[in-house]
């Protein structure tokens, strides 16, 4: 009796295991079901394809990353507007302000590897470090002070490299001989100071500390390593109108953008000299993805990269924050972390949630633009992607006959009716942010749709009409017309 009671336990225990095993299985196979972002991504084409027209932007490249994936790719208008070169995934721009975070990379891969302290002083590893400090009794100026913008530095080194007309950069030489003459703006740790003579003098240090050029040591121990093929502490010259991409002015006042002449960022390389792909920075971005989540070592250490991006320095200000070379801020309530980057015809940004796992990448071939903007909306639609419930499944309606662009002159632009969860979503063009003006619109009957308000009733009629062969000519709304100016793909 004892031996029978004892075996039915025993089996209980194994079903109750085994039921146990399979709803955890299930539970992670539903953790890792990738969300359906097709419908969002065409939105985000349609919108970029417009506000590159809108906003006159000669070419934009854009990546989405999630995880290791880059789940979403394109690039819109030119390249070279001259030689007709269409921008592509793979089309090389100068990134600028973003290779701060591979030279921080290589500071931190030295300080794994025990060549260096973070309060080093700046002067125990370059002693040609003779900056003239107008506050003798303040701090020293460290490495740790350099990778926050805390040091006191001026923001450049002491020529006009940012000025028309050819923006001639110092060469290492000529910064290094300038760097006497120079004076200190702050106390070291008392303010914020952008300084891209402070990140190229951490450039100095990787190259002092490694014994190799500072080229060879980036490209030997971060980009090959990581597959970053694109990717070069310098502008590759001969690809200069081809794969690189030309570089453009901000908006003149009669709405045209000026060719820029090519450029080598010199003794500011560490700073803002790289060039790359948004296609190598997706790499770059999973490579952190990554690391953060299995641990151990790859090019740096795992703790040393959340180090990095954790906050390392608040303004007095309390807004500005920053990491060991990474901008560090909130959006959303969601901690980002990354870079931008702005040189002569060229800005770029990337901008990454490390808990999430996505990234957006960025790149515009023109000054006075807002690659920020472009990442923000594109994170934003793919959240609303999330967010909206799935309506009614609708018969004898096929919502593709409605997408398209409607005419909103002398309103606005174009308003964009596009397939959305089971809705139609309509957003007017040209927009910061289209998820901010997404209205949903629902099928009742026929080509008779109406809006979805925020509580989730329904609004106006929007009715949709035909012509003779069947096909959707114009949007009627508030008893006015909305002539359809062409399908959307």
């Amino acid at each position: 009796m004892l031996k029978r009671y004892n075996h039915r336990i025993i089996v209980i225990l194994v079903v109750l295991l085994f039921t146990g095993l399979v709803l955890q299985i299930q539970s992670e196979e539903k953790k890792q079901e990738k969300a359906n972002y097709s419908e969002a991504f065409r939105v985000i084409e349609t919108w970029l394809e417009a506000q590159r027209d809108y906003e006159r932007l000669p070419g934009v490249s854009v990546a989405v990353v999630e995880d290791q994936d880059t789940i979403f790719s394109s690039a819109y208008g030119f390249a070279d507007l001259e030689k007709k070169v269409k921008s592509t995934p793979e089309t090389i721009y100068s990134i600028c302000s973003i290779s701060k975070l591979f030279t921080s990379v290589a500071i931190m891969k030295l300080r794994d590897e025990g060549k260096l302290r973070l309060d080093d002083l700046v002067s125990d590893h370059l002693p040609w470090f003779n900056i003239q400090q107008q506050y003798p009794d303040s701090g020293p100026i460290t490495i740790r002070s350099l990778l926050t913008h805390s040091s006191g530095l001026p923001r450049e080194s002491d020529f006009p490299y940012w000025s028309r007309p050819d923006f001639h950069f110092p060469s290492r030489e000529e910064l290094k001989a300038k760097l006497g003459n120079q004076k200190t703006l702050y106390p070291p740790s008392t303010y914020f100071q952008y300084s891209n003579l402070g990140l190229s003098l951490l450039g100095e240090i990787v190259a002092e500390v490694s014994g190799q050029s500072y080229d060879e040591y980036v490209t030997e121990k971060i980009l090959k390593p990581l597959g970053m093929k694109d990717t070069r502490p310098f502008l590759p010259q001969a690809l200069w109108r081809g794969q690189l991409a030309k570089g453009y002015s901000s908006l003149t006042r009669n709405g045209t953008r000026e060719m820029l002449p090519f450029f080598q960022a010199e003794g500011i390389k560490p700073a803002a000299g790289f060039s790359s792909t948004v296609l190598d920075l997706a790499r770059f971005a999973s490579w952190q993805f990554r690391l953060l989540a299995k641990g151990g070592e790859e090019i740096i250490k795992a703790y040393t990269l959340r180090e990095m991006q954790r906050v390392h320095w608040t303004d007095r200000n309390w807004k500005t924050t920053w990491g060991l070379g990474f901008s560090v801020y909130q959006l959303d309530g969601t901690t980002i972390v990354g870079h931008g980057g702005s040189c002569p015809g060229y800005r770029s940004t990337l901008m990454m949630d490390p808990v999430k796992k996505q990234a957006f990448i960025v790149m515009i071939n023109a000054s006075g633009t807002q690659p920020d903007k472009y990442a923000r909306g594109i994170r934003a639609i793919l959240k609303k992607a999330t967010s909206t419930k799935e309506a009614e499944k609708t018969t004898g309606v096929n919502l593709e006959d409605y997408a398209g662009l409607y005419d909103s002159q002398p309103w606005w632009g174009e308003m964009a009716v596009l397939p959305w969860k089971g809705y139609l979503v309509m957003f007017a063009l040209p927009s910061d942010n289209p998820a901010e003006d997404f209205t949903l619109l629902k099928h009742i009957e026929a080509d008779t749709f109406k809006r979805v308000r925020d509580d989730e009733t329904l609004g106006e009629e929007v009715i949709f009409e035909r012509d003779k062969t069947g096909k959707v000519f114009r949007m009627v709304r508030h008893s006015n017309y909305y002539p359809k100016i062409r399908p959307v793909k």
